[in-house]
């Protein structure tokens, strides 16, 4: 296979992952995941058949994952979509790496290829699947949609969004009603402190760790940190809002362009396109953050609430976001029972494992009904 492994941008908000073992995997353990279950792909059974399927590695909390799978879901592809779980370390084991050595999601196989850049298995995705089985998210060359389409999604995507999302997380005080739970950046924190005095005694002990592991994983650290720095959390919010201006704007100009005409209204025009993809997306993670009290809340920025509020009418967003308020949720339970089946607890241990996921389904219940009920 040819693998095309250009540097991708990974903004899955979750914090640094140390791997268990420094990357390596226990004897059994490469089929102890959904992912790994399916690593046949590279067996001569498969082979055959592989032009003709499209398989996705991903993570569902990935914001660039999730663009991907956006795109997959507007334009009718059938994938395989495979989840490659962050929090439990999966990029880094060693079936990962071979698709893909950044170690970063998401990686699309389509026959020979394997494209591991966002905005390369975006256009791979538009100029492959053509067709009147297949709608088209990139206008006509050269026509004003297109050109429109091309700033708003080059201005979207170059939004840190992993700096909001790291620093949302680590500085909640600046955001309302966010859908991640408190206990979310006292983790992060321990998390933090456990990885440095990691990095420290690797330092000393074993300093031959220096290229690749060990500076990689500080420069990780040292982006966490970064995104710590309250004021600039504040600075680049405040740029934000100046981008989500310019959006509003052009909504209000296609309301008055398309006013009278019996067609939906989105970013560029009357049809869907990346760019709306790009926005529904942010949307969604701002949402997600608790940011959207702050930039179309209290009548502020009218056409942008009415906008996510028509996104997310879309059945692509329903599919591969699905309800905002179990975003989390949705993400944790399928970590903890994959955790259980990659390592069997004892008796013992597996009757305190399953109080534990009743206990956290319990109080997730109790937290959803309480705040949305």
């Amino acid at each position: 296979m040819a693998a095309q492994n250009s540097p991708a941008s990974n903004c899955s908000w979750w914090p640094i992952s140390t791997p268990e073992n420094d990357g390596k995997i226990n004897e059994g353990d490469q089929s102890s995941t959904p992912a790994t279950e399916q690593a046949g792909l590279f067996s001569d059974k498969n082979e055959k058949d592989s032009s003709d399927s499209i398989v996705l590695y991903h993570w569902t909390q990935s914001f660039s994952s999730q663009k991907v799978r956006l795109l997959i879901a507007e334009k009718g592809v059938q994938c395989d979509e495979r989840d490659v779980s962050l929090p439990l370390t999966e990029h880094k084991e060693p079936w990962f790496m071979r698709l893909n050595l950044s170690e970063e999601v998401p990686v699309l196989i389509h026959g020979d290829n394997i494209i591991s850049d966002y905005s390369q298995i975006i256009d791979y995705l538009e100029k492959v699947f053509v067709g009147e089985n297949f709608s088209r998210l990139i206008p006509e060359a050269g026509s004003l949609t297109y050109s429109r389409m091309q700033h708003f999604k080059d201005l979207l995507d170059s939004l840190p969004m992993d700096a909001y999302t790291h620093g949302c997380i680590l500085h909640p005080e600046l955001t309302t009603e966010s859908m991640i739970p408190k206990y979310a950046t006292a983790e992060i924190r321990r998390h933090l402190v456990n990885t440095a005095a990691e990095l420290m005694k690797l330092d000393q002990e074993q300093p031959q760790l220096t290229e690749p592991y060990l500076s990689k994983q500080k420069k990780l650290m040292t982006k966490i940190l970064d995104h710590d720095d309250v004021n600039n959390l504040k600075k680049i919010l405040s740029e934000l809002g100046k981008v989500l201006d310019q959006v509003e704007a052009e909504l209000e100009q296609r309301k008055h362009e398309l006013a009278g005409q019996k067609c939906e209204t989105w970013l560029c025009g009357s049809i869907f396109t990346l760019a709306d993809i790009s926005l529904g997306a942010t949307l969604h993670r701002l949402k997600f953050l608790g940011l959207a009290k702050k930039y179309w809340g209290n009548a502020d920025r009218p056409n942008l609430k009415a906008y996510f509020e028509r996104v997310q009418k879309r059945t692509a967003f329903r599919k591969v976001l699905g309800d905002i308020h179990t975003t989390l949720l949705s993400a944790v339970l399928p970590n903890a029972f994959r955790l259980v089946k990659r390592k069997p607890p004892s008796f013992f241990g597996a009757s305190f494992l399953m109080g534990t996921l009743g206990g956290m389904g319990y109080f997730a219940y109790w937290y959803l009904k309480k705040k949305y009920m």
